[in-house]
């Protein structure tokens, strides 16, 4: 958390300087920010880092050279990791997940106005998560998928009796009937019945497809 005595030191990157420029004027002219460097990559972030020991450091995405996702993971993996902001175009699902998994601790939007762009950063540096409304809604969204999805296949695969389950599982592992049939200390052709009652009930064509299946409820 940063020293309440002294503004928040703030480090800028984004390989356009205009983009630069503009954020460097509005944050210094926000009430209890000082913006103390500005870098073009991640990797002249990672050296104004190590010499201007920022609070936050508002991080542009897809930069040349050592982009932000690389940038953020180096920075936090420093003695005195700064808390990292994302601040860019771009919205999808893989690009705020890979930054969010290297270390930082807000992803906004370049279309957030400037008033919220400053709150972030003081949140940030009191360690609060910020995120911009849309990708927070994003991330609601994705949570919200994976959830029905794992509760569906739960549900699907609880209609089977307890041997049926036992043999569903194995098929997800990828054993083989003489496999599961060596496992289970049963036949062969019992095992053969199984797989085909447990495909029928569960309105599958194929054992990749119940594998698919286990995958989505968290079982395999």
């Amino acid at each position: 958390m940063a020293c309440v005595s002294r503004p928040l030191r703030v480090l800028i990157v984004d390989d356009d300087a205009l983009v630069r420029t503009g954020l460097a004027m509005m944050l210094d002219g926000a009430e209890g920010i000082a913006v103390v460097g500005e870098a073009a990559d991640g990797e002249e972030a990672v050296a104004l880092a190590g010499t201007h020991f920022p609070d936050v450091v508002l991080m542009d995405l897809r930069m040349p050279g050592v982009d932000g996702v690389a940038a953020t993971r180096r920075l936090r993996g420093t003695p005195r990791p700064p808390e990292v902001v994302v601040l860019t175009t771009f919205d999808s699902d893989d690009d705020i997940l890979r930054a969010l998994r290297a270390g930082a601790s807000g992803y906004l939007l370049k279309d957030t106005p400037p008033p919220r762009i400053a709150e972030a950063v003081r949140r940030a540096a009191d360690g609060e998560p910020v995120l911009s409304p849309r990708v927070a809604r994003r991330l609601m969204d994705r949570v919200a998928v994976h959830a029905e999805s794992r509760r569906r296949a739960r549900t699907a695969l609880a209609a089977l009796s307890p041997r049926e389950y036992e043999v569903a599982l194995a098929v997800a592992r990828g054993l083989s009937n003489a496999e599961i049939a060596a496992e289970l200390l049963l036949s062969v052709a019992t095992v053969k019945a199984h797989v085909s009652t447990v495909l029928a009930k569960l309105a599958l064509d194929n054992r990749t497809q119940l594998a698919l299946l286990a995958h989505d409820a968290g079982l395999e």
